[in-house]
């Protein structure tokens, strides 16, 4: 078969526009289009915006307006200015416990005028390029912020929900629950379970038309039913007052002690900034996450954001409006429902601006209980389960704790306060913190060192290395990733000291950075180095650990074969003139170096996956080729990947004559119980299973792979077909009609697994995501399927493309 090269694109033949030299370029009327995409999306947050915006301001205390106030000037200006294109500003569930506080102290007109003040605060910000310094701070910080405005909001707020008036601080409102829950209001308690109930089951109406249902926000659905149930109940609750826009109260004079106004203009700046710019973020992976749109939208730019975050406060404040940040719940919905620019934002602001104008006698129908219960089922989110897990997980739940009880207990600035104060002390503790034990098994001696070795460490190491007797095998495990000079001194001296005695000194772990010499011979010592073997492993050998993969091509001298009388090379185990007990032994040795040097590191990891199973991200679905390392060229480790590898990646189609068994089940396993989020099928270059397709002859004798090699026929058959464009690599043709296959490949089993019953019920709830992947094994590159719909492009995945 000859080499298939992809047909050019039409864009190669197009005739270019010629203009004489040093004109200016002919100048074409700029029309301005809003996409399609972009209304159906706008349309969707302003659903979401409308009854959150009108919540948030109840439970700050302000006047209601002023929630459609900040959610108009969110989308146009924030939107208009900002650097993150699909991020939706507007009242923020984590600014409710700054404002409520701030509307208690100075009253409304003085906190509009806090709001400017942190506006101009932002754009300072924004104009010093400080945007990424920000996100310095320790996600345990953040994330316990969070959930400390959360449990204030939902405590607050389940005083209204029960019918009652909610008090002054977290404290005051848990002293009075018992009270309030003797004084129930069925009326309110009523209204408020309906919203939550409708709030809860909505998301999860099954089959076909749950899928259409829940295009329509689960929040305007519990709002509007719990309206609508009250309305005909002809229940008496107190509902929204919207008064006149004529008696809108602006922004007034600051009035209050100075030092009292900074904090809170400091206070507002932080919530503002850091949950703006962790929204930016965020935002970019729901977009990378999307096929094609990364192209069409450019990356936040963070310091711009903060700019326009900083406009808009001093716009809102201005005006009237509560303060103004980036919110994940529209930002979210908003990349879902398939916005492609900023103008899907700009649109639901003057959406908003429209309710706020033509609407009012609508809005005035809705219970005070239902909005409440709507804020407090967003401050009940805010304690995200998810986050308590990654923090235990990285030691640093302490942290998180003292911050979410500061936040709640005193405030915003001092809970943050608390919560850097002791993310501080505990990294100290952690960088002077270092244990170092001494034990005796079967005549050797071990130290180990676990933690960072400083000079604070120095005299617990020495006693302990002075405990190793003379002439002894001593084994000392470096468990830490830093050693300073003094360290370095003290473990060289000792080192030398006893090699002269007659001992032996073998020093391995993570960062332990030795060289061993001939057994018995002094050991050379260099901080920062890879790390090492033992003696008796690398006499003659300069290979490290982390060389284990590289198949160990170092000039080890090999056994001669007493099968054909060659010196074995370096090859892989079983390959011509090698000893049969050396591949053996060369499994032995990586197994114990894999115990001596691996194992000690990923014991933790592994001890907690064990006690809480197996969580996968993601079914990874390649090639059973030994140069295809998953875990390398994804970066991922133990728990991360569900991977299922067979002979040419293939996925065989469902059917009891055509299926596999196998793989089959691997997939339903994955996707119905370990509820991965995607499957990726990995293609390689010079994949011996697509060759093996490529020059398979009809007949013959039906061996064990020329059975399984039928599932790859498909893809030969879409090879042949020149009625359909080929699957092809962004930037160059396919190298031969070998690679042009595997790209095939790649597509055509993309199409089996979305024949599979699993896969095709995740993907029509949104549950799963597909990708296709194809590895180039000899540049070490990665592509990434990014076409669809007949025109499938595997695009060059480069460093500089995922922000880390």
């Amino acid at each position: 078969m000859s080499a298939c090269v992809p047909s050019p694109t039409a864009d190669s033949t197009r005739p270019k526009a010629i203009h004489p030299p040093h004109s200016p370029p002919p100048s074409s009327p700029r029309r301005f289009r809003i996409a399609g995409a972009d209304i159906s999306a706008s349309i969707a947050v302003f659903l979401i915006a409308l009854p959150l915006s009108l919540g948030i301001a109840l439970a700050t205390g302000a006047p209601l307006q002023a929630g459609l106030v900040a959610a108009a000037v969110g989308g146009l200006v924030a939107g208009r200015l900002g650097g993150a294109p699909l991020q939706v500003s507007g009242p923020a569930a984590g600014l409710t416990v700054v404002t409520a506080d701030l509307i208690q102290r100075y009253g409304w007109r003085t906190t509009c005028a806090i709001t400017v003040l942190a506006g101009l605060a932002q754009l300072g910000l924004g104009c010093l390029r400080v945007a990424r310094s920000a996100l310095a701070v320790s996600p345990a910080i953040v994330h316990g912020m969070l959930a400390g405005i959360g449990v204030t909001i939902a405590v607050a707020q389940l005083h209204i929900v029960l019918g009652g008036t909610p008090q002054s601080s977290v404290l005051d409102n848990v002293r009075a629950l018992p009270a309030q829950l003797a004084d129930l209001h069925p009326a309110a308690v009523s209204v408020s379970a309906l919203t939550l109930a409708l709030l809860l089951l909505w998301p999860r109406i099954p089959g076909r038309a749950g899928r259409l249902l829940r295009r329509i926000p689960a929040a305007l659905v519990a709002v509007a039913g719990a309206t609508a149930a009250a309305s005909l109940a002809g229940l008496t609750l107190p509902k929204v007052d919207l008064p006149s826009w004529r008696s809108h109260a602006l922004a007034g004079h600051p009035e209050g002690p100075v030092l009292g106004l900074v904090a809170a203009v400091l206070t507002t700046t932080l919530v503002c900034s850091v949950q703006s710019l962790l929204g930016a973020v965020a935002v970019d992976k729901l977009v990378a996450g999307r096929p094609g749109l990364p192209a069409r939208v450019s990356r936040s730019d963070l310091d711009r954001e903060l700019l326009g975050q900083g406009a808009a406060n001093i716009v809102s404040g201005s005006l009237g409006g509560l303060p103004v940040a980036g919110v994940a719940v529209r930002s979210s919905a908003n990349v879902q429902a398939g916005a492609v620019s900023r103008n899907s934002t700009m649109v639901h602001g003057v959406l908003v601006v429209v309710a706020a104008l033509l609407m009012v006698p609508i809005l005035e129908f809705i219970p005070l209980a239902s909005l409440a219960a709507l804020v407090m089922a967003v401050g009940i989110q805010m304690v995200s389960l998810h986050h308590i897990r990654t923090v235990t997980r990285h030691r640093e739940v302490l942290v998180y704790a003292v911050t979410t009880l500061g936040v709640a207990l005193l405030g915003v600035l001092e809970g943050v306060t608390l919560g850097i104060a002791v993310a501080v002390a505990v990294a100290l503790n952690r960088l002077a913190h270092t244990l170092i034990t001494h034990e005796e098994k079967e005549g050797v001696h071990h130290v180990h060192v676990r933690g960072q070795l400083t000079f604070l460490a120095v005299p617990r190491l020495s006693r302990a290395l002075h405990l190793v007797p003379q002439g002894a095998h001593a084994v000392v495990e470096l468990d830490g990733s830093f050693m300073d000079h003094a360290a370095y001194e003290t473990l060289q001296d000792w080192q030398n000291t006893h090699t002269a005695r007659g001992g032996t000194a073998e020093l391995t772990g993570r960062r332990a950075g030795v060289r061993i010499g001939e057994p018995g011979t002094t050991a050379d010592l260099h901080p920062g180095d890879g790390d090492s073997e033992s003696a008796t492993d690398t006499a003659g050998c300069r290979c490290r650990p982390w060389t284990a993969w590289r198949n160990h091509q170092c000039d080890r001298p090999q056994a001669a074969s007493p099968h054909d009388g060659r010196t074995g090379g370096p090859g892989t185990p079983g390959a011509p003139g090698r000893a049969p007990g050396e591949a053996s032994g060369q499994l032995a040795r990586g197994i114990s170096a894999f115990q001596r040097h691996t194992a000690p590191l990923v014991r933790g990891e592994l001890a907690r996956l064990a006690r809480e199973g197996q969580r996968p991200s993601q079914l990874f679905l390649t090639c059973a080729d030994s140069r295809l390392v998953t875990s390398m060229i994804t970066s991922s480790g133990p728990g991360d990947l569900f991977v299922v590898r067979n002979v040419g990646n293939l996925v065989p189609p469902p059917g009891e004559e055509s299926g596999d068994d196998s793989v089959a089940a691997a997939i339903e396993y994955a996707v119905e119980v370990l509820k991965v989020r995607s499957i990726t099928v990995c293609g390689h270059s010079g994949c011996g299973a697509m060759q093996a397709l490529l020059n398979s002859e009809p007949g013959g004798a039906q061996t064990p792979l020329k059975r399984w090699l039928r599932h790859g026929l498909p893809s030969l058959e879409c090879l042949a077909d020149d009625s359909r464009p080929w699957a092809r690599l962004a930037g160059r043709a396919p190298a031969d009609a070998v690679e042009q296959l595997c790209l095939t490949n790649v597509v055509q089993q993309l199409e089996h697994l979305r024949a599979h019953d699993s896969v095709s019920r995740a993907l029509r709830d949104g549950a799963l995501e597909l990708h296709g992947m194809y590895f180039h094994v000899g540049e070490a590159q990665a592509y990434l399927l990014t076409g669809v719909d007949g025109d499938e492009v595997f695009d060059r995945v480069r460093a500089a493309d995922v922000p880390v």
